[in-house]
């Protein structure tokens, strides 16, 4: 399954859910206030902006944001909200792609990192991030943690929700890290909607290391945009990284995944 063939028009049609799941105020409302607080006054950078479910309420907040996206018919569903102007996005792969400006604030949310399939890719996102920020810039990272106690010996799919209408079901391959979420919806008939998407699962101290690597340090971790206690029973978490205020030396060596 390629990105581009999961996120695609009728995905973005699909994608927003108004007032309820992840589009719910209480949802949504931390998360805006947490991130236009972390801005400090400055231009943000969104990762995967999507639809702008979080970008315009942000930008209606007097943030200044832009935006890197892969997928066409997500932006083109964005744009049905905000135009270039508000919220200019570059279409691209957000490791690599490069949005023009210079920001205070990067984030990547809802889980969307691990939607980059390898530990490479992983690492390059965290140093595309520390190429768009400033000295003493902060990246944010939304993420759920690996759900492994869960999963019975000798079994490799667990279901992480039954509600009705939805049945959530994860297949791990725990050799690689993937994971293959599958949501099955059911609207009464005797037929359901699959839709799959895979991920690359990232315990928190992975993550801690990537940073440094791009040259960030961990500035705080919270259970969720409200600011809850991290805790070994936390199924997510919001982690802020920070870049030193001042420039240091870079770091040389050999690409990563390379063997001296």
């Amino acid at each position: 399954m390629q990105q581009e063939d999961i996120w695609d028009a009728d995905t973005a049609r699909r994608y927003d859910t108004p007032g309820t799941g992840m589009f719910a105020p209480e949802v949504l409302g931390p998360a805006v206030d947490r991130l236009a607080g972390l801005a400090g006054g400055g231009a943000a950078l969104e990762f995967a902006v999507g639809t702008g479910r979080v970008a315009v309420p942000l930008a209606e907040r007097g943030v200044p944001v832009a935006g890197i996206e892969l997928s066409q018919p997500m932006v083109d569903r964005l744009r049905t909200k905000a135009d270039e102007t508000t919220v200019p996005v570059t279409v691209g792969d957000m490791a690599t792609a490069t949005a023009p400006g210079t920001f205070s604030l990067v984030y990547l949310v809802y889980n969307t990192l691990s939607n980059l399939l390898t530990q490479d890719e992983q690492i390059e996102c965290f140093r595309n991030a520390a190429r768009h920020l400033g000295p003493g810039g902060r990246f944010v990272i939304e993420l759920w943690v690996p759900e492994l106690r869960s999963l019975p010996p000798g079994r490799t799919a667990t279901v992480w929700q039954s509600e009705p209408g939805h049945i959530g079901l994860d297949t791990y391959d725990v050799l690689h890290q993937h994971v293959v979420s599958h949501h099955f919806h059911f609207d009464g008939t005797d037929r359901a909607r699959l839709f799959r998407s895979p991920h690359r699962y990232v315990w928190p101290a992975e993550l801690d290391l990537m940073a440094r690597l791009a040259g960030f340090r961990l500035e705080s971790r919270h259970a969720d945009f409200g600011g809850a206690e991290f805790t070994a029973e936390s199924r997510s978490h919001v982690s802020v990284y920070r870049l030193p205020d001042a420039p240091g030396p870079a770091l040389t060596g050999p690409p990563v995944g390379s063997r001296p």
